[in-house]
């Protein structure tokens, strides 16, 4: 089996049609990988476009507040990401004078880039013989040669890396490299794959022994833990508090409404008592927003979430105006809180 040759003239007929494939620029190419990281294309598609034409040179991401970057951002989570690109622009432009990196080990010195990124740009910009290796490699690569060596384990990423730059067609790496990445997207899916249809059936090892459902194989992921989360949306007039989150963490750098965080669902009564003993407030009517929590589901955690309304006389410590929220980078929870409440 010329697992290369099949592969690529698969790709010269089911290429798809995407905007950082219309381009070598290194910047737009980093761009579009950064974002791809854990998004799908169709979700990415418009953050990639919006970025470009608010940001469309390295100088002008370098020179932008984070805040702006951000809020640009807002809706695609996973929030370093954002944060990383922001830095890495300002290393780029204030060390490297605004020139992008040009071989694998120094665009890999990025901050957010990792092998699979600092691959798929050294490729596809410079031509550089290097395999990407990425959630649709390593689906490809597991069932058709049948390899159950847990992706995430420290043999099998060696083990997959090492397979992909063995088979990777080293005059052609870029189109390889976005060949193999398309297959496992379009036709090795992760569910209903296109078994059928795939050029590989007749040799693939998952399909001839019946366990394309198992492969690849996994290791378990950490434990999901449940947290109680009581946003004070607390409002005096057109004034309503808003917070910067601090620290590391989920969401950081993002606004949000005053939190309360608890054990367990909590009622008026103690929410009520917050707001007295830690915020300070005296004179304040209290109503909650959603009786049923909203569940907002992250990758190692669920949160249990309610929001609850405070109107107030007092003084509000952190407050902008109603009409200037959208101005502030906030996770998609409360965006879509701010959406439905229609300050």
């Amino acid at each position: 089996m010329n697992f290369s040759k099949n592969l690529i003239n698969w790709y010269s007929v089911n290429k798809r049609s995407l905007p950082w494939r219309e381009t070598s620029d290194p910047y737009f190419i980093w761009l579009s990988e950064i974002i791809l990281q854990q998004t799908q294309v169709k979700q990415g598609w418009p953050y990639y476009k919006a970025f470009i034409t608010k940001f469309p040179t390295v100088f002008d991401l370098a020179a932008a507040k984070e805040d702006a970057v951000l809020n640009l951002w807002q809706g695609l989570g996973y929030y370093s990401r954002a944060r990383n690109l922001h830095f890495s622009a300002k290393y780029i432009v204030e060390e490297l004078h605004g020139v992008f990196p040009s071989t694998y080990n120094d665009i890999k010195k990025l901050k957010g880039v990792g092998d699979y990124t600092a691959s798929a740009i050294a490729s596809i910009c410079y031509n550089e013989k290097t395999a990407v290796v990425d959630g649709n490699v390593y689906r490809v690569l597991a069932r058709v040669f049948g390899i159950d060596t847990p992706i995430n384990s420290t043999n099998g990423i060696k083990a997959f890396k090492l397979l992909a730059q063995e088979l990777l067609d080293k005059k052609q790496p870029a189109t390889f490299n976005q060949a193999i990445m398309d297959y496992g997207s379009q036709v090795c899916k992760p569910k209903q794959p296109l078994c059928t249809n795939c050029i590989f059936n007749k040799t693939c090892s998952a399909f001839n022994t019946n366990k394309v459902g198992d492969l690849p194989v996994k290791l378990k992921k950490t434990k999901i833990t449940t947290k109680y989360f009581n946003f004070l949306v607390i409002i005096n007039d057109d004034n309503i508090a808003l917070e910067k989150r601090i620290g590391k963490g989920i969401w950081q750098n993002l606004y949000q409404f005053p939190l309360y965080d608890s054990l367990a669902e909590v009622d008026v009564l103690e929410v009520s008592s917050y707001l007295k003993n830690e915020l300070k407030l005296e004179d304040f009517e209290l109503s909650l927003y959603n009786n049923l929590p909203i569940v907002h589901k992250l990758s190692h955690q669920h949160l249990q979430t309610k929001f609850w309304i405070v109107n107030t006389t007092n003084k509000i410590e952190n407050s902008i105006k109603i009409h200037e929220l959208n101005n502030f980078p906030v996770p998609v929870l409360i965006e879509n809180f701010i959406k439905a409440f229609n300050f």
